[in-house]
């Protein structure tokens, strides 16, 4: 019997099993070497996958540029030059005399304990321990390439890595200016790149405020490879016994949720219907703030988005803090998270909006709030499966003395970013089911939005079932492809949408704490397109491109909530 070929999708599929159970197993065992035959493991796995966001990892000599780029805006800086990381819950170490380390693009603190190691917390669940390891694997992949370019085949140091030594050397010490076009020259030898890719990675990476120079970084990847080939200095990757202990078992969303409601019945809020937002913490309170704020200080653009885009980028920041100072003092509470899970929540009392500052496409109907009398939770993002922990501990009943106090959750509401398979940056999706990527669980649910409603505002809409999946770092455009042409049709991914749903589904339907009847939205804009080359996530934020998108799917959960027809 013939044996049938394996496609490239089910190969793909594959090393992403065999990387997250690689991953699970050295969880569990404590710890590992990254170059060790566990290690060895992952990143055969990686490397079999080739995830779009890491581009060339699998070139033998070629550093991946965008990608570097990409994982140290994510994880601490100075993490480059640490033989030893260690990933711990928290542990105490936020009254200790170290100062926290907060990367650019992740809400985590690490801790630098010396010269040689890092403490990473992770608080918000296995999503965040995959996705750091993860970037650890490609990184260690990408100081092997720096290594092997640094030596001849003598094993002796090349030329072009002794000056870099005194380039980081001169550079830590601010000492005298270098050559930069001669120092851009011996970067690219050792990066495998031309020079103009290098000139290119050394301005992205100077714009990056929390992240070392692409020289530093280079130095140090490839002096702890070649430490630890001649002389067996390994590098280790740990995880401390309080995390093994607490993954899994909601202890920092049990902590985050009784905030919330406590805070809700000490301000006569709970007994009232509750609408929860998943979103950033800005679009929903510049939406109904923003003018109100800004009336007589400054000239407001005619629309919303207007509004909006005058708020965006450094020069908004003084108006955004003004509109935050007028939305507290307006029925807007702020609780900023100390339980670890890194969400911040704003609670709106929508009885104290005055209708007379709502911008025009914000709708209110004073009857429907002064008979409902809605309160508006927004919570920010959660990381992957945080989601499903946070939303499950929010629709518990209330524990108080002794009683369990049930919410009256009127509707909820998932704004996010996600990758679209369909369309461009900034476009929208409309799901109407989740599907976990690699198990294919699946979580169809009734969407109280459609397509029809955001067409005929200049941006492409797309409705059909999402992928939820396991990581960003993970994009595989085989598998994508997949998921796009097979019988599932999907338009898009993102890492939160079937653990929301499963922990709504639980709520209403087997645990009965929420009604059946709870209204749900979805709706998502595009952040990237990993099946077209150059719109990866690692290509680089969406800027103003996000702007309209944002604001439209803010008021459309808006007018639904403050009763417009």
């Amino acid at each position: 019997m013939k044996q049938l070929k394996r496609t490239r999708a089910q190969e793909s599929r594959e090393a992403i099993q065999r990387l997250y159970i690689a991953m699970r197993h050295l969880f569990i065992r404590g710890s590992y070497k990254p170059l060790g035959v566990s290690g060895e493991a992952m990143i055969e796995a990686l490397q079999a996958l080739q995830p779009e966001i890491y581009g060339s990892i699998n070139d033998p000599e070629q550093v991946e540029l965008d990608g570097l780029l990409y994982i140290f805006e994510r994880l601490p800086v100075g993490i480059e030059e640490c033989r030893y990381i260690r990933l711990i819950s928290r542990e105490g170490f936020e009254d200790s005399s170290f100062a926290p380390i907060i990367p650019g693009k992740r809400r985590r603190n690490c801790y630098r304990i010396d010269d040689e190691q890092m403490f990473v917390e992770m608080t918000r669940g296995r999503s965040d321990i995959y996705d750091i390891l993860t970037h650890l694997t490609f990184m260690y992949i990408e100081a092997e390439k720096i290594r092997k370019n640094s030596l001849n085949h003598r094993g002796e140091k090349k030329r072009e890595w002794l000056r870099l030594e005194e380039i980081v050397l001169k550079e830590e010490e601010k000492e005298e200016d270098f050559n930069k076009d001669v120092a851009y020259t011996y970067l690219s030898t050792l990066l495998g790149r031309t020079y103009n890719d290098t000139v290119d990675a050394c301005e992205r990476f100077s714009k990056s405020p929390k992240v070392n120079s692409i020289f530093h970084i280079t130095y140090w990847l490839g002096q702890l490879s070649i430490q630890e080939e001649y002389e067996k200095n390994d590098r280790e990757i740990s995880f401390s016994s309080a995390l093994r202990e607490k993954i899994g078992h909601h202890v920092y969303g049990e902590l985050w949720a009784q905030h919330i409601k406590q805070f809700l019945q000490e301000n006569a809020l709970l007994d009232r219907p509750l609408h929860i937002i998943s979103a950033n913490l800005h679009s929903v309170m510049n939406s109904i703030y923003g003018k109100g704020a800004l009336t007589g200080l400054k000239k407001i653009g005619s629309s919303l988005e207007n509004l909006a885009r005058e708020l965006s980028g450094e020069k908004g920041a003084p108006l955004r803090e003004k509109i935050k100072e007028y939305a507290l003092k307006n029925g807007m509470y702020q609780l900023d998270d100390t339980s670890g899970t890194n969400i911040s929540v704003q609670i709106f009392d929508t009885k104290k909006i005055k209708s007379n500052t709502l911008p025009s496409e914000i709708q209110l109907d004073e009857k429907y709030i002064k008979k409902h009398r809605p309160v508006i939770i927004v919570m920010d993002y959660a990381f992957g499966e945080q989601a499903y922990e946070t939303m499950d501990e929010l629709l518990k009943p209330y524990d108080f003395d002794n009683q369990k106090i049930g919410l009256d959750i009127a509707s909820i509401s998932i704004m996010g970013k996600a990758g679209i398979l369909k369309g461009g940056k900034g476009d929208i999706m409309i799901p109407t089911a989740h599907v976990f990527e690699g198990i294919a669980d699946n979580y169809p649910f009734e969407n109280d939005f459609s397509v029809a409603e955001f067409e005929g505002n200049g941006l492409q809409v797309v409705g059909g079932p999402m992928i939820t999946v396991l990581g960003t770092s993970l994009q595989n455009r085989d598998v994508f492809r997949y998921f796009l042409k097979s019988s599932w049709q999907a338009i898009g991914l993102e890492m939160e949408g079937a653990n929301y749903q499963k922990a709504i589904q639980a709520a209403s339907k087997v645990r009965h704490s929420i009604s059946p009847d709870v209204i749900l939205r979805y709706a998502y804009y595009a952040s990237d397109n990993p099946l077209e080359t150059g719109k990866t996530l690692a290509s680089g934020s969406l800027g103003l491109n996000g702007v309209k998108p944002t604001y439209l799917i803010t008021q459309k959960i808006l007018n639904r909530i403050l009763g417009a027809k």
